[in-house]
């Protein structure tokens, strides 16, 4: 059997079923066009599926309680695929860097979250560093072996903070690599 044909009815069997199901519709504009005509993109969604309501947090931020002018880790999901460095506090920027041990080609999203605390251990807020891959359309490098991905971060205290914050801890709700 030709592999064209059956992958030709695959392909119109998946779009048949989405637009039975309806769960697509046309809701995308291009920024770059005129802003009296969009162009139509598909958006999928799913019948029961709640939205995230904010930005990812870490519920372990809630329970530390960091002495003062140090920098406790927060406990997240991805703790098996990166380690921690070089962390400091000096009361007005959380620093460090998260290295990347699982097997990876590219670090493709990190999202470090800080939370700021009090003299008597409460959580007073929480900011955050973000790290998206940019692609330039040039390829990615290729790595051999076990590569090593390295992100570094400053993360500053807010603003309503700083003067009340004397330490910090530090963990990440997002991570996707190859």
């Amino acid at each position: 059997m030709n592999a064209r044909p059956a992958l030709a009815l695959a392909v119109v069997a998946t779009v048949a079923f989405l637009a039975a199901a309806g769960i697509t519709r046309a809701v995308a504009h291009r920024a770059d066009a005129d802003p009296a005509r969009t162009t139509q993109a598909a958006r999928t969604t799913f019948t029961g599926l709640t939205p995230a309501p904010g930005e990812p947090t870490l519920p372990s931020l809630q329970t530390l309680r960091p002495a003062p002018r140090t920098v406790a880790q927060a406990r997240g999901p991805f703790d098996d695929r990166f380690t921690l460095e070089g962390l400091s506090f000096d009361g007005a920027h959380v620093r460090g860097s998260a290295r990347i041990t699982s097997d990876v080609s590219d670090l493709l999203e990190l999202e470090a979250v800080a939370g700021f605390y009090d003299r008597r251990g409460r959580l007073l807020g929480t900011a955050r560093h973000v790290h998206h891959l940019e692609e330039t359309g040039a390829s990615a490098p290729h790595h051999a072996g076990h590569p090593v991905e390295t992100e570094r971060f400053s993360i500053a205290v807010p603003d309503a903070l700083r003067g009340a914050a004397v330490s910090a801890a530090l963990g990440v709700p997002v991570l996707v690599n190859e």
